[in-house]
Order: structure tokens, then C-alpha cells, then sequence
């Protein structure tokens, strides 16, 4: 049986190709290579890179949007911790 190879296409992000690859075994089935792909890509973030660049976000919305992430994780940090 010969191998097969499956990859997204590469994504260029900051200068650099970000390109996830599952090699599939001779014994192993299309869908556990699948599964293993997609569990690469969401761990290798590409995904959420390309949203993230998808659209400009003017430099004081980011600044918006990142402290609006810090007090939500603080409001998170503090739940677990009153727990």
C-alpha cells in the first residue's frame, strides 16, 4: 500500500509558511488520518491565525478587543479562584 500525504494549503502568515501534515500509516485508516489532521490543525492554531488575519482592525481597535480579553480572563481567574 503506498503513502499518502494530507496538508492544508500553506498559509502565509508573518513571513513564514505554516503548513500542517499527517503522514497516514499503511495499516491505518483515512478517517483516524483525518481525525489526527484536524486535531494538527486546530493545536497549531491556523485556523484562528487566518481569522485573524481575514480583516484590518485599526490599531485602537485591537487595543479595544485585547483588554476586553485580559478583564475577561481576570473575571475567569477570579471565579475559579472564589470557588
Amino acid at each position: 500500500m503506498q503513502r499518502r500525504r494530507i496538508e492544508t494549503n500553506p498559509n502565509r502568515i508573518g513571513g513564514e509558511f505554516k503548513v500542517a501534515e499527517v503522514i497516514i500509516q499503511e495499516s491505518e485508516s483515512l478517517e483516524n488520518a483525518l481525525r489526527r489532521f484536524k486535531r494538527k490543525v486546530q493545536q497549531e492554531d491556523i485556523i484562528k491565525e487566518i481569522k485573524k488575519h481575514s480583516f484590518y482592525m485599526k490599531p485602537g481597535e485591537k487595543r479595544r478587543a485585547k483588554e476586553a480579553l485580559s478583564r475577561k480572563r481576570l473575571r475567569k481567574k477570579q471565579r475559579r479562584e472564589a470557588d
